[in-house]
């Protein structure tokens, strides 16, 4: 059977996505992936450099996406179909280029854990995430700003003659452009993904790389990787190097023999081969290899505690089975951005596919020979000789120019290049594809002017890159431009400066609030909450002034009223807290996130009870962050009562 490819409609139960949050990313969101300076003195020095090197500031230019709940009815999704006698690959490109399910056509078995349903949560490092399948994770430590985004997607020629389905996009953190391709050819068993990152800048960049594979967990799911150590990190801000497979009693590779939540990078010497497997009690699973650059491997499990039960039930429906992931990366940890230098690139092949072991070997005491029968299994099955003729074969066919389109990502790269000038083939973004989000900066760019808009809105999106903000100290100081270079200057750390260009905004702004926003944060990073407090409030004020209907206005109103509201509380400004409470419209108060809000205004106010029966009638908070325990914290306020189940996301032991 030849390979083939074809267009599809996925239907699932789905929530929607959602609005983008207005409000300028000042602050990147708490990471639960960052150490103490303790433990980085004591890893290996190029770790310790890599762990170092370029962490993200704020998620600058890319805006938030928390608009999201958890009401879901069917939905439909653009899907591509490639499929051989041996696999069915069905992709999404409208989500991020997820590998959505990967099926093994003989035994029909699916290889992947595949969501029965489309729920995101706050996962990304911009929010809105999503769980299963095969996500392609480039940016920084964590899910990708792309997790839910459309990518550019078409067909290109394969090596063998065939076709090959090309991703691309330009990811906007680091401005770097990349690429994935899924080549399936006609008689293999193994779906073979071409990666690419470029950077076509004149200054070095960091990049950050992990494919991530959701895989079955059951309880006689195993793990193999070719490591007898691994880095443990479990949500505790410490780094570990902790024995494999057997530590603290239990044998780690099993995902369930583990309590909460817990990564695990394997510590793989210099010149073996990298892979990957989970394998069930039979002896069958998926197995994960690829070319050297990618070295790092690791295992995430949720564990079996009850945190990490509900953290499962959450990000899919109950009664569907638990999975684990199983993961591929440039670096050892997920923790570190490796250098890639001006003009340079990163590129590498990786190879997805069944592998079935005797189990007896696979789960019985003997790890190394376990390991040893997985590898012997992998190398009959893709021998590593034939990994690297595909990769090279590959190779010849990266610049290879798309043809058929079959899905359209964003216009910022399309921006980048046309006012850089930048050489990308194989990637390209035509002039076509700019739109309504580029079009007041490419004014800029074309006339030295940012336009004012035709009608009154929240601010859209700023751009941050050094040479737009060089456009923007170069042009016409209106309030919307002094509010957009504000934004650029902070981004590039002149924190002075960005304060008095929204200063010098706010005194002709006839639009305060998202000035008003701005100084207040800028006041919390400077350690003076109750400046920040007043301009919060008077910011929202001005916001409920201004506000009109329609869904851009409705997600700023909720933006602003949550920061207003958090910011208030936390400086003891109580009736304050009670006048933005009073001002939101009655559709956000029933909405978790405000909920929770009023829970914990209430409780300030004396009104404990209160409080507590906002919680026992029961609300949802769709945006809660992973690791984040602001549940578990305002219960234990208003009650000495164990935590209800449904409130449980603990990730770590109690302190």
């Amino acid at each position: 059977m030849a390979t083939t490819v074809r267009r599809a409609v996925l239907t699932l139960p789905a929530a929607p996505l959602g609005p983008e949050n207005p409000l300028p990313v000042l602050r990147a969101p708490a990471d639960v992936h960052t150490l103490d300076e303790r433990t980085r003195e004591e890893l290996p020095r190029d770790m310790a450099r890599q762990i170092g090197y370029e962490p993200l500031r704020s998620l600058l230019p890319v805006r938030l996406l928390d608009g999201y709940q958890r009401r879901r009815r069917e939905g439909e999704f653009e899907a591509v179909v490639i499929e051989n006698a041996h696999l069915r690959v069905t992709v999404l490109p409208g989500l991020g280029g997820r590998v959505h399910s990967l099926v093994h056509l003989p035994t029909g078995r699916e290889l992947l854990y595949r969501n029965p349903v489309f729920q995101p949560a706050n996962f990304a490092l911009n929010g809105a995430w999503f769980s299963g399948g095969i996500e392609w994770n480039i940016g920084a430590t964590g899910h990708t700003t792309l997790s839910c985004a459309p990518l550019h997607a078409a067909l290109v020629p394969a090596p063998d003659g065939g076709v090959m389905v090309r991703l691309w996009e330009w990811e906007r953190l680091r401005d770097l452009p990349f690429q994935v391709d899924l080549w399936l050819p006609d008689d293999s068993e193994f779906l073979y993904v071409g990666v690419r990152v470029r950077n076509p800048h004149e200054r070095p960049a960091p990049v950050y790389w992990w494919s991530n594979t959701a895989v079955p967990e059951n309880p006689g799911t195993r793990v193999l990787a070719p490591a007898d150590e691994a880095w443990h990190f479990g949500y505790e801000r410490a780094l570990r190097r902790i024995p494999v497979p057997q530590w603290e009693g239990e044998d780690r590779t099993y995902p369930l023999r583990s309590t909460y939540p817990a990564d695990f990078f394997y510590e793989i010497a210099d010149g073996a081969r990298p892979w990957i497997a989970s394998l069930d009690a039979e002896g069958h699973g998926l197995v994960q290899t690829s070319t050297a650059q990618l070295r790092g491997r690791k295992l995430f499990v949720w564990g079996a505690g009850e945190g990490g039960r509900r953290w499962q039930e959450w990000l899919t429906e109950p009664g569907t089975g638990g999975y684990a992931e199983i993961q591929a990366g440039l670096a050892r940890t997920q923790l570190e951005h490796v250098r890639l230098e001006a003009g340079a690139e990163f590129s590498w092949l990786e190879a997805y596919g069944p592998l079935s072991v005797d189990p007896a070997p696979v789960h019985g005491p003997d790890w190394r020979a376990a390991r040893s029968a997985a590898q012997t299994a992998l190398a009959a099955a893709l021998p590593p000789e034939r990994v690297e003729e595909a990769y090279e074969a590959w190779r010849g066919c990266a610049d290879t120019e798309p043809g058929e389109r079959l899905a359209a990502g964003s216009g910022w790269g399309a921006l980048e290049v046309l006012c850089a000038g930048h050489e990308l083939p194989g990637t390209p973004f035509p002039e076509s594809g700019l739109g309504d989000a580029q079009a007041p900066w490419l004014e800029l760019w074309r006339t030295g002017v940012f336009p004012a808009p035709r009608r009154v809105a929240p601010p859209g999106p700023s751009l941050v890159a050094p040479h737009w903000r060089d456009m923007l100290e170069t042009a016409q100081a209106d309030p919307l431009t002094e509010f957009h270079l504000g934004v650029a200057q902070w981004h590039a750390g002149d924190v002075a400066q960005a304060v008095r260009s929204w200063e010098r905004g706010l005194a002709l702004a006839p639009s305060r609030w998202p000035l008003l926003r701005c100084l207040a944060v800028a006041d919390v990073v400077a350690g003076d909450p109750a400046r920040a407090a007043q301009r919060f409030a008077e910011a929202f004020e001005d916001l409920a002034e201004e506000s009109r209907g329609g869904e851009p206005w409705t997600a700023a109103e909720s933006a602003l009223g949550r920061e207003a509201m958090t910011t208030l509380l936390a400086a003891g400004r109580l009736p304050a807290a009670r006048a933005v409470w009073d001002r939101l419209r009655p559709s956000l108060r029933e909405e978790g996130r405000f909920r929770l809000l009023a829970a914990r205004l209430l409780a300030a106010e004396g009104h404990v009870g209160a409080a507590r029966r906002v919680f026992e009638e029961g609300f949802e908070l769709p945006d809660l962050r992973e690791g984040d325990e602001i549940l578990s914290e305002v219960w234990a306020r208003v009650t000495d009562r164990p935590l209800p189940p449904s409130y449980d996301f603990r990730m770590r032991p109690p302190t």
